[in-house]
């Protein structure tokens, strides 16, 4: 192991795109490796592909690639820069799998570059299958009976011997890509076919499927000098054969005794040190909930998603001590940036309890498969904290932002029991929701736990909140009852629903009573010792932590969990906006829920909240901080959507108005706009149901554009051709309502072409134009783009300046505005019209 004082320049391996599996939290590990290094003096190389990334932002590394991430580019690099050491383990799997690449092809020997932290073999140990396995034996820690294939014959021969159901696990891939259970020949054909090919070593491993025993994580962390700690260990709501990325999580284990937890703890710190990992590393158990049995099912030797959930959770920078060991440093040497106190030796202690509640994209794909299994399906996810189950669960589901604020979905209470009797036994992305409507349905806690296996303990906490629902139901809504409620963590929203009240109402009664949620501080050591770079959490409790300052400060809303259409350029957004806060000597405070992301960071803004994007929970924080206003125009169509409510409720939006918001955001508003600014626009129009929508369509003539408003990354947006897909839009993919209108306009082909520019209202600033390379119709978050325009003509690129000018200066912005426009080319004239999707003022 090299000592920091060897090293001159380090080169950071990148994780690339956003894929499932592999999200924002190697944004937010790179992140803190980069200046982690620079706080060594070291000079850091970064390698990325993504520009999406604050990792790949110019003040994070002193010399940034952002090119593929391939041997034959990095090579390239490696001999340009001639770096010292490279490191690839928080990079995700893409980085692990380029540091094997780099060294079998010769590439680091031949630029005398060293690999640092986790040594390659220990990768190997780690990743390859039939290793894995060897180490696994030799130390005597139980694995589920396997066996190592790389052809199908191999695995039915397997198969023959002991039997279905079997777990399909290929080797050196994330979020469970290629693996499945398979419970016969032809699944296993299937499954095997497809996992042998995403395998970067064509291999897989074949075991019995342990579906049924409680999944437990570990996440822990170990120097040169074999030093160890367990940083966070973490239960799965579900039991195995759900991919723990689809799984609700809650950290720290609520059902394991302490001999079991001891046990696996000790399993975890003498795994670690057999396979020689020097940082970060995530081991996975699947336990016997009827005896002290487990099995070892996975090792990741590298930072992992489970990485930054146990980071955020504890407030332990997992992979910033990671960094640290990987240039020589030893736990005892490096100072806990969060205590300035203790030492990264110091386990972290938790006196509350965190869940984590993955964001699938079911709702923008309605008609896709919502069984979960072992390859995981959530794009991203959210982490609420409370002092309770119940409380940290239904924060969980606020955060979520698919259209639900309590653990109920409303169409599941017109099935009858028979059907939710037959949708409990289907794993998919509704479980819980389906398990608190049977307990609603007064099913036994006994016959649910047959059905799905998942513990007694988490089923009687979602009874618990079913019998307050009953409660707040059935009594007078006194301030006892409403401190209980609030305590198990019901929203207003809810309470209001249960009461047929509103939420005012409901709010009006809690000031009344001095019914407030106080602030918890993250510290890692559970208050044994001050932080002093905190964060925070709401209960209802006695004693409040937070420790306002009288100095100047902006609250900025977050864009929560990871979504297609939202992803971590709003994130990037954020943080910049923080920067910028920071150098204007203004305190910044952030609310988000995203344990994935780098404004989640510790140390990125001078407090974080992490708290649902709700009116109720955002008013909370704006009432303990009292700042001079919020900014919602970086945390995308999650905070738009907050601003109109935010600001009856007597909040001052910083930047564009409300009401500029809305002229963008509301059609009709929209339409009048432009008649005035003389712009052309397709023919269009605003419907609520379906019956209005077959005469609009017929009107303007197929095809139509349809797509609901105040909607993010084109959701329910598609181009329809006759009556009877359009019927069935109406019917399934949306819900029209006078509240939620559907916008219908004449679909016209052309070249689509995006413009982004900055204006304060007077003056506007536009940095470049994009052309896009499919049609229009093509959603501009899924169209190849290039910067800047090859096909545009001068007169063309000046009336989309002038047209962009004219509704920046009208529609008064102050900060971004991103205009779409489609260039039409019947007869050879050019036509324009703003995409209304895309023309939100403020992202």
């Amino acid at each position: 192991m090299p000592k920091k004082k060897e090293l001159q320049s380090v080169l950071v391996i990148g994780s690339g795109p956003i894929v499932i599996g592999q999200a924002a939290e190697f944004d937010y590990a790179g992140t803190q490796a980069c200046q982690a290094l620079k706080e060594e003096g070291i000079r850091v190389i970064l390698v990325n592909s993504n520009p999406a990334t604050i990792m790949t932002d110019v003040h994070i590394a002193d010399r940034v690639y952002i090119e593929p991430l391939t041997p034959e580019f990095i090579a390239e690099v490696l001999e340009r820069e001639r770096p010292e050491g490279i490191l690839a383990t928080l990079g995700g799997q893409v980085g692990l799998n380029m540091a094997v690449q780099l060294a079998e092809q010769g590439i680091l020997e031949k630029y005398n570059v060293k690999l640092l932290g986790t040594p390659l073999e220990a990768i190997k140990k780690a990743e390859d299958r039939e290793l894995f396995k060897e180490t696994m034996q030799s130390i005597g820690q139980p694995i589920p009976e396997s066996t190592i294939v790389e052809d199908i014959d191999a695995a039915l021969q397997f198969a023959a011997e002991i039997g279905y159901p079997l777990i399909v696990r290929p080797a050196y891939t994330l979020g469970g890509t290629g693996g499945g259970i398979a419970a016969n020949d032809e699944e296993l054909r299937t499954v095997l076919n497809l996992g042998l090919k995403y395998s970067m070593i064509g291999q897989a491993l074949i075991e019995r499927s342990v579906a049924g025993w409680k999944e437990i994580e570990y996440e822990v962390i170990r120097d040169a000098a074999n030093n160890c700690i367990t940083v966070c260990n973490m239960e799965n709501f579900d039991p195995v054969g759900v991919h723990t990325g689809d799984s609700i999580v809650v950290a720290p284990s609520q059902t394991l005794t302490d001999h079991e937890y001891q046990m696996l703890r000790s399993a975890a710190l003498k795994i670690i040190r057999a396979l020689g990992i020097e940082g970060g590393c995530n081991v996975q158990y699947a336990l016997d909930p009827n005896s002290r049995k487990y099995y070892v099912i996975e090792v990741n030797p590298r930072v992992s998603r489970s990485s930054a959930l146990a980071s955020k959770a504890t407030g332990y920078p997992i992979a910033k001590v990671a960094s640290k060991i990987a240039i020589g440093y030893t736990l005892d040497e490096i100072t806990n940036a969060v205590t300035r106190k203790t030492k990264a030796c110091f386990e972290p202690a938790l006196d509350y309890v965190v869940v984590k509640f993955p964001r699938w994209p079911f709702d923008k794909f309605v008609f896709a498969d919502r069984t979960l299994g072992t390859q995981m399906k959530a794009t991203g996810e959210v982490m609420s904290i409370d002092r309770t189950f119940e409380g940290a669960l239904l924060k969980a589901v606020r955060s979520l932002e698919i259209g639900l604020h309590h653990l109920a979905i409303p169409e599941l209470a017109s099935l009858s029991n028979e059907e939710i009797h037959q949708r409990l036994s289907l794993v998919d992305d509704e479980r819980a929701f389906l398990i608190a409507e049977a307990l609603r349905r007064n099913m036994s806690i006994d016959e649910i736990h047959s059905i799905t296996l998942v513990d007694r303990f988490f089923l009687q906490k979602i009874a618990n909140i079913v019998a307050m629902e009953r409660r707040i139901a059935k009594e007078p809504v006194e301030p006892e009852l409403l401190l209980t409620a609030k305590k198990m963590g019901f929203g207003d929203r809810i309470i209001a629903e249960l009461t047929d009240s509103d939420m005012q109402s409901v709010r009006k009664l809690r000031m009344e009573a001095n019914i407030l949620p106080c602030y918890k501080m993250v510290d890692t050591c559970a208050a044994e010792f001050e932080a002093v770079t905190p964060y925070y959490y709401s209960t209802y409790a006695q004693e409040d932590e937070v420790q306002i300052t009288d100095r100047r400060k902006v609250i900025v809303l977050g864009s929560g969990p990871i979504r297609i259409g939202q992803g971590i350029e709003f994130d990037y957004c954020s943080v910049h906006s923080v920067w910028a806060l920071r150098a204007m000597d203004i305190e910044s405070v952030i609310i988000n829920n995203n344990p994935e992301t780098v404004s989640t960071d510790f140390d990125t803004s001078d407090r974080l909240y992490f708290e649902p994007l709700t009116v109720e929970d955002v008013l909370n924080v704006i009432e303990k901080e009292k700042p001079e206003g919020v900014i919602v125009q970086f945390g995308g169509q999650t905070a738009i959507n907050l601003a109109g409510p935010l600001a009856k409720a007597g909040v001052k939006i910083m930047g564009t108005s409300v009401e500029s918001i809305d002229r963008a955001e509301d059609r009709e508003k929209f339409d009048a706009l432009l008649e005035k600014l003389n712009i052309p626009r397709p023919k269009g129009a605003t419907v609520t149901n379906a019956a209005d929508a077959l005469i609009t369509a017929n009107k303007i003539g197929y095809p139509v554009v349809v797509r609901p408003s105040y909607v993010l990354g084109g959701r329910a947006m598609e181009i329809v051709y006759t009556d009877e897909d359009l019927d069935n839009y109406m019917k399934y993919a949306v819900k029209a309502s006078q509240e939620h209108p559907v916008l219908v306009d004449r679909y016209m082909q052309g070249t689509e072409v995006e413009v982004d520019a900055i204006s304060d209202g007077v003056d506007v600033l536009i940095p470049g134009i994009m052309e896009h390379i499919e049609r229009a119709g093509v959603h501009s978050g899924d169209s190849i783009a290039v910067y800047p325009p090859r096909t545009l003509s001068n007169a063309i690129i000046d009336t989309i300046v002038d047209y962009t000018t004219r509704l920046a200066i009208d529609l008064q912005v102050k900060g971004v505005i991103t205009c779409r426009w489609s260039m039409l080319l019947p007869k050879q004239q050019w036509e324009f019209l703003c995409a209304h999707r895309g023309m939100v003022p403020v992202y």
